[in-house]
C-alpha cells in the first residue's frame, strides 16, 4: 500500500508521489490521516542542500490530523480523535523527557547522528517519516500526542507542531518577565512567533529585526513590535538609539544562515543569497544589545558541519562568536530545539481561549500536491511577498 508524500530528490528539488503507507509498528503507535502539514523553515536547509540528507527521505515535521488507527497499548486515543502532533518524537521516560526536555530523548534516535532528539522527517533525527504525506505514524502516542477539539483553528493549532512553541521557547531561554524589553531577531515564522509570545508574556518593549518590510509590518501590527530593519543602518545603533539603551532580553531565531548586513545592499531584491552569510552575526549583534546580566534565547538552528558554509571553520559548526564581550557583561544564553509538550497544551488552551490566535502568520494553505512551487517559492523569498507560512492539506 502507498500514500503520496514529499520526498526530497536532490539539492532544490522535491516531489510529489507514492510512498509506503504507515503501520502501526508497536503497541504504542497511532496512525493519523493528515488534515494539515507545514513546511518549515528548517526544511528549507535540507532542500538547499546544505545537510547531508540523501534522496527519498519524505519531508515534513509539523503535522495533524485525525487518528485512523490506534495500537494495541494505547489507552488515552481513540480513532476519530482530533491530535497534532509535536516535531519531538519523545519516549516520555528517559531522564530527559522526565525533566521535560522532550526534545533531546535519549531513546528515540538510535539510527541518526544527533546526541539526543528525535524529530518526523528530517536528516539525522531517527528513522521517522515525515508528515507532509497523506499519514503519520505516531509513536509512543499517548505521551507524544496532544488532543485537540473536534472543530476549529485549523491553522492556528497545525502551529502548535512547531513554530508556536519554537518561538515562545526562544523567550523562555532568554527569561522574558512581564515588563522586559526584548530583541527578537529575524521575522520569518519562528520570529514572528517570538515577538507574538513577548507580548503575551507581557513584555514592555519589543524590537524585531530584519530587512523584509511585509514580515516587519506584520511583527507591527500582531505583536505591537518597533521594527528594526537593518538594510536602514547598524540594528544595534537602531535598537540602543530608540530604547533609549540596551535591552533587556534578546533573542535569535535566524540561526546559521544569517545575513551580514554589511554584505546586503539596500532596495535589491530579497532572494536569499549564501554568499552574503555570517553564521555568528545576529549572536555577535545580541551581545551588544542586550545589557550587562542580560538573557539570550538562542532557538535559531544552528549545526555541527554544514556543507554550504561560507568558510572552512563554520563548516564545522565553529563560529566567531564574542565570548569575552558575553563574559564581560556578564550574560547568560540558552540554546537548542523546543520541548514542544513543555508549552504546547498551554498554548492550545489560550488558543481556544481566545486568548491567542496565529494564524494571522498563515500567508499560503494549498494542496499537497502544490508542495514543489511551495518550496521553491519560499526559499526564493519571493522579494517582498509575505511568504511566511505554508500550510499543506493533503
Amino acid at each position: 500500500m502507498s500514500i503520496n508524500g514529499v520526498v526530497y530528490e536532490g539539492e532544490r528539488n522535491v516531489s510529489v508521489k507514492p510512498v509506503d503507507e504507515p503501520e502501526i509498528e508497536n503497541p504504542n503507535d497511532v496512525v493519523i490521516d493528515v488534515t494539515t502539514t507545514c513546511i518549515c523553515g528548517s526544511d528549507l536547509h535540507m532542500y538547499e542542500g546544505r545537510t547531508s540528507a540523501d534522496p527519498g527521505i519524505v519531508f515534513g515535521h509539523e503535522t495533524m490530523g485525525i487518528v485512523s488507527e490506534t495500537g494495541d497499548g494505547v489507552s488515552s486515543l481513540a480513532v476519530g480523535d482530533r491530535i497534532v502532533a509535536p516535531f519531538n518524537v519523545a519516549c516520555g521516560f528517559c531522564e530527559n523527557c522526565e525533566d521535560g526536555l522532550t526534545g533531546f530523548c535519549q531513546n528515540v534516535n538510535q539510527t541518526g547522528d544527533v546526541p539526543a532528539g528525535g524529530a518526523y522527517g528530517y536528516v539525522g533525527m531517527g528513522p521517522y517519516q515525515g508528515g507532509q504525506a497523506e499519514k503519520l505514524r505516531v509513536p509512543y502516542a499517548d505521551f507524544n500526542a496532544l488532543q485537540l477539539p473536534d472543530e476549529g483553528h485549523e491553522d492556528s493549532f497545525s502551529l502548535l507542531a512547531d513554530i508556536f512553541p519554537t518561538g515562545w521557547h526562544g523567550t523562555e531561554l532568554a527569561d522574558l518577565q512581564p515588563g522586559d524589553s526584548v530583541a527578537v531577531f529575524g521575522a520569518g515564522p519562528v520570529g514572528l512567533m517570538a515577538a507574538y509570545s513577548a507580548k503575551i508574556k507581557g513584555a514592555g518593549e519589543i524590537y524585531v529585526i530584519d530587512r523584509v518590510p511585509s514580515r516587519l509590518e506584520l511583527a507591527a501590527k500582531h505583536c505591537d513590535a518597533n521594527p528594526i530593519n537593518f538594510d536602514e543602518g547598524d540594528p544595534v545603533e537602531q535598537i540602543i538609539a530608540e530604547h533609549g539603551g540596551e535591552v533587556d532580553k534578546g533573542v535569535d531565531a535566524v540561526g546559521y544562515q544569517a545575513l551580514d548586513p554589511e554584505e546586503t545592499d539596500k532596495g535589491d531584491d530579497y532572494s536569499y543569497n549564501p554568499a552574503k552569510e555570517n553564521p555568528a552575526i545576529v549572536i555577535n549583534s545580541l551581545i551588544q544589545a542586550v545589557r550587562p546580566t542580560g538573557k539570550l534565547g538562542i532557538p535559531g538552528l544552528y549545526v555541527p558541519e554544514d556543507p554550504g558554509a561560507p568558510d572552512d571553520a563554520a563548516a564545522e559548526g565553529r563560529l566567531g562568536i564574542d565570548f569575552g564581550k558575553l563574559f564581560e557583561k556578564g550574560q547568560s544564553l540558552g540554546t537548542g530545539q523546543a520541548n514542544v509538550k513543555a508549552y504546547n497544551r498551554e498554548i492550545r488552551d489560550l488558543i481556544i481561549e481566545g486568548r491567542a490566535d496565529p494564524s494571522w502568520v498563515v500567508s499560503h494553505r494549498v494542496d499537497l500536491e502544490e508542495a514543489p512551487e511551495m518550496y521553491d517559492r519560499f526559499d526564493n523569498r519571493e522579494g517582498d511577498t509575505a511568504f511566511t507560512k505554508v500550510l499543506l492539506e493533503p
